[in-house]
């Protein structure tokens, strides 16, 4: 029985008992589904319906909005993984959101994780197109990694030097899973679909010129890939391609 299913045991045991009234007990079993807090709403019974606690979606939201809901998932005992945290935001985090808690400045998230599970037994590969992709890439790897996955980084490969990716082949075909982030024409992932036979999960970025529309250029290429098993993120997301792959991983 996990820690939620006990409280809500001893809340209906309490109230068998006479040792709280009625509105308190509802009270309390309303509170362990969700938690308001200000403005924010802590969705607490994530982690039985999915597997896994909310994750705070950081743009957008002040440093105190931040700090409400790092502090309600924490105080429930959960992980908490906090995405598109600028470096500047996290200056005003610093230091309040405790000693486990560590600012992955490329990636632009932050981490809090003391639970410790046993790291999948395979692996997922984030490969990316260009150096410019590397934030969107990191924030895919290091979800991944929140996630007890290990991870195989493989930079810089993109199409207008396709030897590059060719030298890196045996590693490519080592993970049960890829994660292939381009920019520009978003032409990498129908490349690497066609050379594996694991799914690649394409995850297009704003990386490009004029022409490429913030992304959609890319996005659009890789929705049309010839390669058969590819699947696409929305631009950008690193998290929602990392999520995601880790779950295909531990199947």
């Amino acid at each position: 029985m996990d820690e939620r299913l006990k409280n809500l045991a001893a809340v209906l045991d309490a109230y068998r008992a006479g040792d709280v009234s009625r509105a308190d007990a509802l009270q309390r079993i309303d509170a362990s589904f969700f938690e308001a807090a200000g403005d924010v709403t802590v969705d607490h019974d994530r982690r039985r319906r999915t597997g896994a606690a909310e994750v705070v979606y950081g743009e957008h939201k002040t440093p105190e909005q931040i700090l409400t809901v790092f502090e309600a998932l924490r105080a429930r005992g959960e992980d908490v993984l906090v995405t598109r945290v600028q470096a500047e935001k996290y200056a005003a985090l610093e230091g309040r959101l405790g000693d486990d808690a560590r600012y992955h400045a490329t990636a632009r998230v932050v981490t809090c994780k003391t639970s410790r599970r046993e790291p999948a037994p395979t692996s997922v590969a984030v490969v990316t197109a260009g150096t410019s992709d590397a934030p969107v890439a990191e924030e895919a790897a290091v979800t991944c990694e929140f996630y007890d996955t290990p991870v195989t980084r493989i930079s810089d490969v993109g199409v207008a030097g396709l030897h590059r990716l060719l030298a890196r082949l045996p590693a490519l075909r080592e993970a049960k899973v890829l994660i292939v982030v381009a920019g520009m024409e978003g032409a990498l992932p129908s490349v690497v679909g066609g050379l594996v036979d694991k799914p690649v999960i394409a995850v297009p970025t704003s990386v490009g010129y004029g022409a490429s529309f913030g992304g959609v250029a890319a996005l659009l290429g890789m929705l049309n890939s010839c390669a058969s098993g590819v699947c696409v993120v929305n631009i950008d997301n690193g998290f929602g391609a990392g999520f995601l792959a880790s779950q295909i991983n531990r199947l």
